[in-house]
């Protein structure tokens, strides 16, 4: 069996950036910490987290929207491909980040308690408020 959850963050910059980051090898391994082979093409198939994570982009609305199917080292053979789809919104602060991720294998429940948190959002939000720091200076 599956299951979906939805979780939300909030950064201090503008979705162009996360975006472009998102899609980006360079962009992604500097926001994680994990290297990345990422692509902007549609169909295209990519990794993250040191081959950890691997899937294909299955629709991009530039600066808007990204959607990915994933699965993990930790999936069986027998897990389908789970789905995230990240929705980008412009707020006064920044940007909120909606994400949501579908088809997760019952007994991986770690990822939405804890692995997009500690993995994701929280080296995301210190990337780029350095970065806006830095812009700023």
């Amino acid at each position: 069996m599956t299951y979906e959850f939805k979780l939300t963050a909030e950064f201090v910059v503008t979705p162009d950036v996360i975006f472009e980051s998102w899609l980006s090898s360079q962009g992604h391994t500097a926001m994680t910490g994990g290297i990345a082979h990422m692509s902007t093409e549609i169909g295209a198939v990519f990794d993250a987290w040191d081959g950890y994570i691997s899937g294909n982009n299955i629709e991009i609305e530039e600066d808007r929207k990204i959607i990915q199917s994933w699965r993990t080292s930790h999936f069986t053979a027998e897990d389908p491909n789970s789905l995230i789809e990240i929705r980008l919104e412009a707020i006064a602060e920044g940007t909120l980040l909606s994400l949501k991720h579908q088809n997760v294998p019952d007994e991986q429940t770690s990822y939405e308690e804890f692995g997009w948190n500690a993995h994701y959002f929280e080296p995301m939000k210190k990337r780029f408020e350095w970065l806006k720091m830095r812009s700023s200076i």
